[in-house]
């Protein structure tokens, strides 16, 4: 009887440690996450025609969320007039927070795709435990790359990713 226990213990630890994990070269998994408008979009819906997405998970609290998205978008017009990157950034703020989240990004100047993940479906899915978040998606809405959190030049070294990735170079040995 005692090894049945374990048994079950074991499939269970591994089963739960199994789901939500998110590989390099899995595709994005579908979730319905909110426009800042509140309508409601699957992420089986992002594109970019075929060009590169750089997806970033955040919250109006996360101060290294903010830098990084922020480091970014001063240099994302030439990012984007070079590989045709698209960054589309995913506020895991929750329903009492989302209201805050179009004018912090007014604020801030950004003009990123964003989305409201306020339940954290899109989250649990891509198993993003802590934030910032990146994930580098190629232009089939494959996961190529993903990286937690954030250190000043962390987006140089993303870049270089996305110039390889857009001139069809792998980034497979990347992280």
């Amino acid at each position: 009887m005692r090894k049945y226990i374990y048994l079950a213990l074991a499939l269970i630890a591994f089963t739960s440690t199994s789901l939500g994990q998110t590989d390099k070269g899995s595709e994005i998994p579908e979730a319905l996450v909110k426009t800042l408008l509140g309508e409601m979009v699957s992420t089986k819906q992002f594109a970019n025609d075929g060009n590169p997405i750089i997806l970033s998970f955040w919250a109006t609290w996360c101060k290294p969320c903010i830098r990084e998205l922020s480091n970014i978008m001063e240099e994302y017009e030439d990012w984007q007039d070079e590989t045709g990157v698209k960054i589309i950034a995913v506020s895991i703020d929750d329903a009492r927070n989302a209201m805050k989240v179009a004018p912090f990004i007014n604020g801030q100047g950004w003009e990123y795709e964003v989305y409201l993940d306020e339940n954290s479906d899109f989250r649990r899915l891509l198993n993003v435990n802590n934030i910032p978040h990146t994930f580098l998606i190629d232009g089939n809405l494959n996961i190529v790359w993903q990286h937690n959190g954030y250190a000043e030049g962390d987006e140089a070294e993303l870049y270089k990713l996305v110039q390889k990735l857009s001139a069809g170079e792998s980034i497979q040995d990347a992280h």
